[in-house]
């Protein structure tokens, strides 16, 4: 006859060892579930931190753009020699929105024939030998030398004067960087006060001696150095915000850590913060700059 099975008796001794497995497992699973949770606010943490690589940015009239630092220090060269020569804003626009198109903002050693530099000019159409247009400082007064010769370019569109100037077989193509080129020339001669700023790397080293004479060649800015300080006083506010401005986008290059303009200051970090100023701890003279290095 076949018979009933009846329910196994689990006795008591099982019963505890059966709840502490259960309990055992239900706490393994809350410990992995908590280690994920920190693992995951560490690891977006590190990519705010990382991600991306060492960028700079420029905000200006509602809107940013960012670049690399080597591209944005080239861009502080070319709007630095337009300050220099006391031309108009709308001279750096051009001559940055220029060399985004013909270089993306890198100082090429090759081209097309034989362009070559920041706007790939040709040392065969009169614009200097190879050696002088691969200097960056050369480069750029020999593109303001030309830009000025145009009667009423600052009220010229970027594209008549890229077909004038550069004599571009693709002049629409610079009108696509134009607003990119406001932007940077916006925040590096000062009218946009405190606003560029890069996200940068620990610095290896600084030298202050090497920034000093770059800021009176290139801007023209008389400053002092004073051990692991540079000090400008500028003729004016906008001034003192074009060398603060200057002195951030060559952080990269000269191991700058921070940068202080009247009550205001960029510290180098490799986050976000890099990108904005901040309050600082004390001020300073309006037009009054002082750049601390590694």
């Amino acid at each position: 006859m076949p018979t009933t099975s009846r329910p196994r008796v689990v006795l008591a001794e099982e019963q505890h060892h059966s709840t502490l497995r259960r309990t055992l497992t239900r706490g393994v699973l809350v410990l992995f579930a908590a280690g994920l949770v920190t693992a995951g606010v560490l690891g977006a943490k590190g990519l705010t931190h990382n991600l991306g690589g060492p960028q700079c940015q420029a905000t200006a009239l509602g809107q940013n753009v960012t670049f690399n630092p080597s591209q944005t220090a080239y861009a502080a060269t070319i709007d630095a020699v337009a300050e220099r020569r006391g031309l108009p804003a709308r001279a750096a626009t051009i001559g940055i929105a220029t060399a985004i198109q013909e270089s993306k903002l890198r100082n090429l050693n090759y081209g097309d024939r034989d362009s070559v530099g920041l706007f790939q000019q040709r040392p065969s159409q009169g614009w200097g030998t190879r050696e002088q247009l691969l200097d960056p400082v050369y480069a750029a007064n020999a593109f303001y030398d030309a830009l000025v010769k145009i009667k009423g370019y600052e009220n010229m569109r970027i594209t008549e004067i890229a077909q004038k100037v550069q004599r571009s077989a693709y002049p629409e193509a610079y009108a696509d960087h134009e607003q990119q080129g406001r932007l940077l020339a916006s925040t590096l001669s000062g009218h946009s006060p405190g606003g560029l700023g890069c996200r940068l790397d620990d610095a290896s080293q600084g030298d202050a001696s090497g920034f000093r004479k770059a800021l009176e060649a290139e801007l023209g800015a008389a400053a002092a150095v004073s051990g692991r300080s540079v000090t400008v006083r500028a003729p004016s506010e906008r001034q003192a915000w074009s060398a603060g401005a200057y002195a951030v986008a060559k952080a990269d290059q000269f191991g700058a850590t921070r940068v202080r303009v009247g009550d205001r200051e960029w510290t180098r970090t490799r986050d976000s913060k890099g990108w904005s100023w901040h309050k600082a701890s004390s001020g300073l003279p309006a037009t009054s700059v002082v750049v601390t290095f590694a």
